[in-house]
């Protein structure tokens, strides 16, 4: 199980003054670890729980992976729910990457936090509307290989210059500028 202070010790060490969207993000996870016994619950709907993405660098550092998701009609990182057999975010965001796409990453280390971005999910069946409190984390792959799930229309590798075709979303951008500041 995820220790919460854990994590509040990982998001409190986040910081991009150049980044509202993100600072602002930071701080409702930080309001919602400390307000919810159950953060990584998918159950949590209000105010919402903590989620795990990636963003997957190719081996050539030039393009990221993207997923379009079936559900939202977008093309997005790589991320999802925190499982009990978890023991922290970042391995939570590593393995769905590997779930959804089945891509080779560098072995496994510490995984550096790139971005926070707290986002609306949409009512459906089971779940009401919700946020997902979103840690992005930095993952580089080591071959070009990847499949598409279930989860997905398609993946693809985006490079910087595909960003408006792809409709990448201001965070990514932002996520990658932290890792790769020529983008």
């Amino acid at each position: 199980m995820i220790d919460p202070s854990a994590v509040v010790t990982l998001v409190n060490a986040f910081s991009d003054s150049t980044d509202g969207e993100s600072l602002k993000s930071r701080e409702l996870v930080l309001m919602l670890l400390a307000g919810t016994p159950a953060p990584f619950s998918r159950r949590q709907f209000t105010p919402g729980h903590i989620t795990g993405t990636g963003l997957v660098l190719a081996p050539d550092g030039e393009r990221v992976l993207l997923v379009h998701h079936r559900r939202l009609d977008r093309w997005l990182l790589l991320g999802g729910h925190v499982e009990p057999e978890d023991a922290t975010v970042p391995e939570a965001a590593r393995r769905e990457v590997v779930e959804e796409t089945g891509a080779v990453l560098a072995p496994a280390g510490n995984a550096p936090l790139i971005g926070i971005d707290v986002h609306a999910i949409p009512a459906r069946r089971t779940e009401p509307y919700h946020l997902h409190h979103d840690l992005i984390f930095f993952f580089r792959a080591v071959t070009d290989h990847f499949q598409v799930s279930e989860e997905s229309r398609d993946v693809t590798w985006c490079s910087p210059g595909d960003f408006d075709r792809y409709a990448v979303p201001g965070n990514i951008r932002r996520a990658l500028h932290r890792v790769s500041p020529a983008t």
